[in-house]
């Protein structure tokens, strides 16, 4: 009985990925129609391209206290993988409890296999979690060393770039998205508001400390990866917490088994005691909120706009941090402000150029 109806389920999926391809196919035989006016950067912004934007801004702000706290963590641990489990560990508890009570997470969860099955899916999708993993651990180990300034600027310039290649290509559920002048002049003017962000910084650092930037750079390439991953498979099961629960499932795994093989191979022990400050553990919850957003909106804005604009987030963010609970010594740099300045206008001038191009997504998940 249970594999008649696993078989109706997989059916379904079948049916309605063939629709969705015929529709597709149906509206790219069609005229085009003419261009909105003031369209003179490809094409006009939607409403719902800007309310996009502005959550993905908010989102950004809670990944900069995300980034403070799993630093916190990691140094009051002196272990920063076991940080990094604590982190996705609570996330994944959190949804699991959420699971219980969800009735479209449940639904969610069940057609992913039926997914994967069909091809609507491919196993590295649901792999977003490892680039999630990369990026907490990166927050444990290097924001007590740099800052959350610092540290958010290393994420911005690999996702900056990678988010171009991911829109380029069609990673996302968005479909490809045309480089068009705007979207790289946006994104050239993320990387130098980012570079200006940290120049007074870097004019003091020592080796140590620049070198420590390596690590969130990786992070920040596999972002937006995840980013696109995560809203592919949100779109094909109907729920971005189901995406969220993915996501944080393959983190945890490979975060647990990383810090199993720290104990057994490089003589690390597990602590006595964990802090008591709950502050300290809400870095899953944050991360929980910011997947769920991002798997819905990288389809209204594409990976790259979603990218810059939590990016932005992430920069004030970082700066009201390191002003109010700095995690180094020294203030913030008037520097560092011009940087968070030029990035929203980074993220302004990107958006007027977000034109897809006549793209679509990659058929790499054609069965």
């Amino acid at each position: 009985m249970r594999s008649a109806t696993f078989h109706r389920i997989e059916a379904t999926l079948e049916w309605e990925s063939d629709k969705h391809r015929a529709v597709m196919a149906t509206e790219r035989t069609q005229s085009t129609p003419p261009d909105p006016p003031n369209t003179a950067f490809g094409r006009g912004v939607t409403a719902k391209e800007i309310v996009g934007l502005v959550i993905a801004v908010v989102a950004g702000l809670g990944m900069a206290a995300q980034s403070r706290v799993n630093g916190e963590l990691g140094g009051r641990l002196d272990d920063v993988v076991l940080a990094a489990v604590i982190s996705f560990g609570t996330g994944l508890l959190l949804l699991l409890l959420t699971l219980v009570f969800s009735a479209r997470m449940r639904a969610g969860l069940v057609r992913v296999v039926p997914a994967l099955r069909a091809g609507v899916l491919r196993p590295w999708h649901c792999l977003g979690g490892f680039a999630g993993a990369t990026f907490v651990l990166g927050q444990a180990g290097t924001v007590t060393l740099i800052g959350v300034a610092m540290f958010t600027v290393g994420v911005v310039a690999g996702q900056t770039v990678s988010g171009l290649a991911v829109d380029r290509f069609g990673l996302g559920p968005a479909g490809a998205r045309a480089l068009t002048w705007p979207r790289s002049l946006g994104a050239a003017l993320m990387v130098a508001a980012v570079g200006v962000a940290v120049s007074g910084d870097l004019v003091d650092a020592d080796v140590e400390r620049v070198w420590a930037l390596v690590l969130p750079v990786l992070a920040g390439t596999g972002m937006a990866v995840q980013q696109a991953f995560n809203g592919r498979v949100g779109e094909a099961v109907g729920s971005p917490l189901t995406a969220a629960l993915v996501n944080f499932t393959a983190g945890t795994t490979l975060l647990a088994v990383a810090w199993v093989v720290s104990l057994l191979f490089f003589g690390n022990a597990a602590p006595d005691t964990l802090p008591g400050e709950p502050a300290l553990y809400l870095g899953g919850a944050i991360g929980v909120v910011f997947i769920a957003v991002a798997a819905v909106l990288v389809s209204w804005t594409g990976v790259l706009l979603f990218g810059l604009a939590s990016v932005a987030g992430q920069l004030i963010g970082s700066v009201v941090i390191d002003h109010v609970a700095p995690a180094t010594e020294g203030g913030v740099h008037a520097t560092t402000l011009l940087g968070c300045a030029v990035a929203l206008v980074a993220v302004a001038v990107a958006a007027v150029g977000g034109r897809r191009g006549g793209g679509r997504a990659l058929e790499e998940s054609a069965p």
